[in-house]
């Protein structure tokens, strides 16, 4: 399949926000994805997350194999969402009308923005690091510098975004090749990998560190698909996506842990400096600052632009209409960087213990969403959505969906027993070794309920795929045109 050139006409700057992408503005190519996703995981996020494998007891040789195989499950599910965008031409969560309602569907979002405020805030708090370190200023004046540049970026919106993803690829694969010579320069890799004391905890919460890094992703991975040709193959904007995601943040964690294992203990705290000191001084030094900065830009703009969407999303669904002015759209990620950057000034020095148990518990609310979502699209309605329903609340979706929320709900509390986390333990966890299980729980229970009672449900599914453009064109024929 040929895809079309992208016109020098399109805008920089993107015009539309949550509403239908007609064909005649899809416009993009399919390694686009690859690297934008390749550049929002190369970055000090995911080194960091990797690390935590390491210092919460974990060792070298299991850890790696536990993160990989975390890293394939959570893709695979990341990569699902993505394959959604080409088709629908929408947003990821406003497709949530579908099995939410269009009211129903704030309940998940809401859930959503959260995340993004959170991983905002993680993520601006390492790059005040990076800049404070790079300037000469103080963390704090790092972490306002930085968020001057996330509200440029995610107002400007999709094409800038995937300018900056490819930048941040190339400077990360750059950035990444020096940091894993210094690393074998400075340790010994054969030595790390023979230090193996397997134990299931351990090994399962490197699993559920890629996963949920992964999984939450879910939520707005298709933003960044939708402006591809519908007849972009869904395989390929599969592999697209999900292998510049793995692959990236495989390269990242897998740094983490061999950093993490050679700093006895002084990693937690001090995690980019630690990082860039690996031999590292003056210029050299200096351009891993930089490129630790700029890469927390990929992903800290696809985190408050994934935030907009959501926030519009929630009020277009009571407004009944999805139109959002460029104002509109400034306002609102002017409150959300505002919002992450407060608690990322609040946060910065208890960042490692706080991200670990804000990234584990997310997957208690992101799993059985993507569980949902996932087999309403494949399963269920088979990509036959009625794009013009999902802004009607009196229409094909209405505005609560009793059943779709019921099984959330279950998908959530069913969870509980099995959650491990600084924030909350389950009954069940001690009874188990203190391991985690309970993202595969949210993924396998709410999914099965979700098919079970969706096929028995009476409400009609369309025979295709319902445009805008068909509503007009019945709207035609009703008058006579």
């Amino acid at each position: 399949m040929t895809q079309p050139q992208e016109p020098s006409a399109k805008p920089l700057i993107e015009r539309r926000s949550i509403d239908y992408i007609p064909e005649a503005e899809r416009h993009g190519r399919l390694y686009s994805q690859f690297t934008l996703w390749m550049g929002a995981n190369l970055q000090i996020t995911a080194i960091v997350t990797g690390a935590l494998a390491v210092v919460l007891g974990g060792d070298v040789f299991w850890s790696l194999i536990g993160l990989f195989i975390g890293q394939l499950l959570g893709g695979a599910v990341m990569a699902l969402h993505a394959a959604q965008g080409p088709k629908l031409g929408l947003p990821q969560m406003i497709s949530s009308r579908v099995q939410f309602g269009v009211y129903g569907a704030a309940i998940p979002i809401v859930l959503v923005c959260l995340m993004y405020l959170g991983f905002t805030a993680t993520g601006t708090v390492l790059s005040g690091q990076a800049i404070g370190q790079l300037l000469g200023v103080s963390d704090s004046a790092g972490i306002l510098l930085f968020a001057a540049v996330i509200v440029v970026a995610a107002v400007s919106g999709y094409r800038v975004i995937h300018y900056i993803g490819r930048i941040a690829s190339v400077l990360g694969i750059i950035a990444f090749i020096y940091l894993f010579s210094r690393v074998m320069a400075l340790g010994d890799i054969g030595e790390l990998l023979q230090n193996r004391h397997f134990s299931w905890s351990s090994f399962l919460l490197a699993v559920s560190l890629a996963a949920s890094w992964q999984i939450a992703y879910g939520p707005y991975v298709a933003d960044y698909s939708r402006y591809l040709p519908s007849d972009t193959s869904p395989v390929k904007t599969f592999l697209a996506a999900g292998l510049g995601s793995v692959i990236g943040a495989q390269i990242a964690m897998v740094l983490g842990v061999f950093v993490a294992a050679m700093a006895n203990g002084q990693f937690a705290g001090r995690e980019v400096a630690y990082v860039v000191g690996l031999g590292s001084t003056g210029a050299v030094a200096a351009l891993l600052y930089f490129s630790i900065a700029f890469g927390k830009v990929t992903i800290s703009t696809l985190n408050s632009y994934g935030s907009f969407m959501c926030i519009a999303t929630i009020i277009s669904g009571f407004r009944g209409h999805i139109e959002v002015s460029r104002a509109q759209r400034l306002l609102f990620v002017l409150g959300i960087v505002g919002a992450s950057t407060l608690v990322a000034l609040l946060g910065q020095h208890s960042f490692l213990a706080a991200f670990k148990s804000f990234i584990l518990f997310l997957l208690t609310f992101f799993t059985p969403w993507s569980a949902v979502n996932l087999v309403d699209y494949y399963f269920v309605t088979k990509e036959r959505y009625d794009v013009p329903a999902l802004s009607d609340p009196d229409g094909r979706y209405g505005r609560w969906n009793v059943a779709g929320i019921s099984v959330y709900a279950i998908g959530v509390l069913v969870q509980l027993p099995f959650i491990s986390t600084k924030l909350y333990t389950g009954p069940l966890v001690e009874a188990l070794g203190g391991v985690d299980i309970s993202w595969i729980i949210g993924l396998v229970v709410p999914g099965v309920l979700y098919y079970l009672v969706a096929r028995r449900s009476r409400r009609p599914i369309p025979e295709r795929m319902l445009l805008p453009a068909d509503s007009i064109n019945l709207g035609k024929v009703a008058n006579g045109a």
